[in-house]
């Protein structure tokens, strides 16, 4: 509608006479209002919580290279979470571990013996999320969601299907690869399914080791091409937190990561083993024949990963550990570390012993954990269906 005659007239008696410093304060108490608008609305909107996504595969009760490269951190992130007022989610990733054949009735003790180990550990369902991956159905139907838009090229770059399948590690094509004639679609494909964990829950702080930061990439690219896909910026990007994590090695071959797939028990300490077995493992446990005690990582790789151990038992500086015991005996060494040993795992090992007592218990903080972690999941698969038409 245009302004006629009759209207231009009247607007022009109004202001008539209206002097001009009378005119900028008009337009000077306007301009405040709608900043005051504008602040109104950006205050309306909150800054996100960040959250911070953890996933540990249910192996049973895990070995001293769990507890000391994961499930410390663990413990140590849950607690600095909890300062911040920050949410913190730590899921047994149940459906990663069906990307190789399992058997039903292993998986559910694994699964209840992990709950078990994560919760005497010092994981606290007060402090953090903690929860079955497989109870919160949005994992599996984000992945089929994510899956539909990541390109096969980038899961041919992955390196822990081949680690898995023995495959060369300089190979990129799926079709010059003899071995992948057992591949299975979930364990190619369980990256995406790794993006789904953190994107689920548009979790920004994912802390990883630095041999994990492929799959983390990966996870940032799928982000970006839903993104790109629906026009808008609905994931966020996550960061990774490096975690100092502590590379445990073999208590009989120092080149091999201490592994509960290791054939010998004697390769490794459990956080069930006995105090006896302890002192046995750790008194077999190999070394080299020069004196004294020194960290080389070179030249004495096995006394190297002794010192770790103890380091880490005791929450000092390997150099502290070294000025400690340098006029120290290979078997008075070992003797000082099976002592540390018994004595830091013991009340782990007394928690884990009423747990296996506490089955309601147990149960009801994972059932809890689920229900909290869906609170969550629901509203942004939802979310995520409907940018895609779905809803």
């Amino acid at each position: 509608m245009t302004l006629t005659a009759h209207s231009l007239a009247f607007t022009k008696q109004v202001f008539r006479g209206v002097k001009s410093v009378d005119l900028c304060k008009v337009a000077i108490a306007s301009s405040q209002k709608v900043q005051n608008v504008r602040s109104l609305a950006t205050q309306s909107k909150p800054k996100a919580t960040p959250i911070t996504f953890s996933g540990i595969q249910p192996t049973g009760h895990p070995h001293l290279g769990n507890y000391l490269g994961a499930i410390s951190n663990w413990v140590t992130l849950q607690e600095e979470a909890y300062q911040a007022k920050e949410t913190v989610l730590f899921s047994i990733v149940d459906l990663h571990a069906i990307t190789l054949p399992q058997d039903p009735e292993k998986l559910r003790k694994e699964r209840r013996e992990m709950a078990i180990t994560l919760l005497a550990c010092g994981v606290d369902p007060k402090k953090c999320i903690l929860f079955e991956q497989s109870k919160v159905s949005g994992h599996a139907e984000l992945t089929w969601l994510l899956n539909c838009m990541t390109p096969v090229g980038w899961l041919a770059r992955m390196t822990q299907w081949k680690a898995k399948m023995g495959v060369t590690k300089g190979s990129q094509s799926l079709e010059d690869v003899e071995a992948t004639k057992g591949l299975q679609l979930g364990l190619f494909a369980y990256p995406v399914l790794m993006a789904a964990d953190v994107l689920l829950y548009k979790a920004t702080k994912i802390p990883v080791g630095e041999d994990q930061i492929q799959h983390l990439e990966l996870a940032r690219d799928v982000a970006q091409t839903f993104n790109k896909m629906v026009k808008t910026p609905f994931f966020p990007l996550p960061q990774p937190k490096i975690t100092e994590t502590k590379r445990i090695m073999s208590l009989r071959d120092p080149t091999n990561k201490m592994s509960k797939s290791d054939a010998s028990d004697q390769t490794r300490i459990n956080l069930v083993d006995s105090p006896d077995l302890i002192s046995s493992k750790i008194k077999r446990a190999v070394t080299d024949g020069i004196r004294g005690i020194s960290y080389d990582q070179t030249n004495r790789p096995a006394v190297a990963n002794l010192i770790r151990i103890y380091a880490a038992m005791k929450r000092v500086s390997v150099e502290d550990v070294v000025r400690e015991h340098a006029d120290s005996s290979t078997a008075a060494f070992k003797e000082a570390l099976a002592d540390v040993l018994i004595t830091s795992l013991k009340p782990i090992q007394d928690e884990m012993a009423r747990l296996e007592k506490e089955d309601a218990y147990v149960q009801s903080v994972l059932d809890d954990g689920a229900a909290k972690a869906a609170e969550i999941a629901i509203p942004n698969l939802q979310e995520a269906q409907r940018l895609l038409g779905l809803r």
